[in-house]
């Protein structure tokens, strides 16, 4: 593994504006030769063995909690995943004491999802454990960026292009509260491509361009003009209190993703998906399924071989943490 002579420096990974350009890369090397422990007839390396790793999940989560579970597993961690409702956070107990009380067991990383933005960072700051963010609130989920980087660079010949470039992603749905939105225009932009969120004014975060350097567009015919990857994001209702849609169905008619608005995208342009997807609400199904240009299922294959490199640099053995 050509990563493996690499000394790894940092501690936590909160924010994909942590990582640099060189970083990024060195993830996706490892993600590449992990790609290969999970073709294997037997999927186990003891790259992990003698560490642990808990998993605390605060929020519902299928793929992002099942890669890590898997992903520690596979090299040989012991993997600890922690029930919020069977756990004394139940009881009232707060976060910073829950994971501290972790902390005492003396794991080598945790793995946190939490509904708050900003939990991951104060975490960091009042903790020795290195710590991965798996998803806070609206703020960022770094991993899922990592993982459709990885899977945006596999397809680079398909769409012609050598490299990130100059790359034009749009990202689209609801942009206000989505945390992979968020991560993908800080790692996109990190490697020099050019984003473009599109979606209603009301899912739109205020000064998105300022704060993030996106191209923002209402007007998804137009948006989508000439990108060569189309990320659909979900609707999230679960974070919306208050009227930001007119209807889904009217939703679906103006922001969804259906044949004739992908032909505005280039000839080659891909089409992705975080999950879970809501279809015919943000996405056709026609388009979700299309074996030539959804790459959403390898996104999930990816997703677990990303997270298998993010646990190795930084629980594994070379770590130096600073």
């Amino acid at each position: 593994m050509t990563s493996g002579t690499q000394v790894w420096d940092r501690k936590h990974l909160i924010s994909m504006s942590d990582v640099t350009r060189d970083e990024i890369g060195h993830i996706l090397e490892t993600a590449a030769s992990m790609r290969e422990v999970n073709r294997r007839e037997i999927k186990k390396v003891p790259t992990l063995r003698g560490k642990t790793v808990i998993n605390l999940f605060y929020e519902n989560s299928t793929r992002t909690r099942t890669s890590f579970e898997l992903a520690g597993k596979r090299m040989s961690a012991d993997v600890i995943n922690v029930s919020v409702s069977t756990s004394s956070v139940a009881k009232g107990e707060t976060l910073l004491d829950t994971l501290e009380t972790l902390q005492a067991m003396t794991p080598d990383l945790l793995v946190l999802r939490h509904p708050e933005s900003g939990a991951h960072a104060f975490l960091s700051r009042n903790l020795d454990t290195s710590i991965i963010n798996a998803g806070d609130g609206r703020h960022e989920h770094p991993t899922q960026s990592l993982l459709d980087i990885l899977t945006i660079k596999d397809q680079l010949p398909l769409i012609g292009k050598r490299g990130f470039e100059g790359l034009k992603v749009a990202i689209c749905g609801d942009l206000l509260n989505s945390r992979v939105a968020r991560s993908n225009a800080i790692g996109l932009k990190t490697l020099g491509a050019h984003v473009r969120w599109i979606g209603p004014p009301t899912l739109i975060p205020a000064q998105a361009e300022e704060a993030f350097g996106v191209e923002v567009f209402h007007d998804m015919d137009v948006g989508l003009e000439d990108v060569d990857v189309v990320m659909i994001l979900r609707l999230q209702r679960e974070r919306m209190q208050g009227a930001f849609i007119p209807s889904v169905r009217e939703y679906f008619e103006f922001w969804g993703l259906n044949r004739q608005r992908l032909a505005k995208a280039q000839p080659n342009a891909i089409v992705m998906h975080p999950g879970p997807m809501n279809r015919g609400v943000e996405i056709a199904s026609d388009v979700a399924d299309d074996p030539e240009r959804s790459v959403i299922r390898h996104q999930v294959g990816n997703g677990l071989a990303v997270r298998m490199a993010v646990l190795y640099h930084f629980a594994g053995s070379s770590v130096r943490k600073g």
